[in-house]
C-alpha cells in the first residue's frame, strides 16, 4: 500500500479590524499567520484604509485580530 499525499491549500489569513461603532462593519487586509501586511501590495486604497484603520483603533476600530481568511483564491 501506498500512503495517500493529502494536497491542502495553504491556509491564508486576515487581519481585521471590527468597528466600535456599527455591528457587522469591519476592514480586513490579508496578512500572514502573525498578523503581518504586505503593505506593498496593497493598493493604493487598500493601503489608505489600512493605514486609517491602525490609526484609529480605539477610537473608531477595535484592536485588529487574524482570523483564517473564508476568501477563495
Amino acid at each position: 500500500m501506498t500512503p495517500l499525499a493529502l494536497h491542502a491549500e495553504p491556509a491564508t489569513y486576515e487581519l481585521r479590524f471590527e468597528s466600535l461603532f456599527h455591528a457587522g462593519r469591519a476592514l480586513t487586509f490579508p496578512c500572514d499567520e502573525h498578523g503581518a501586511v504586505q503593505m506593498d501590495a496593497l493598493s493604493p486604497r487598500a493601503l489608505d484604509n489600512y493605514l486609517y484603520a491602525r490609526a484609529v483603533v480605539g477610537r473608531e476600530f477595535c484592536p485588529p485580530a487574524v482570523c483564517l481568511s473564508d476568501r477563495l483564491h
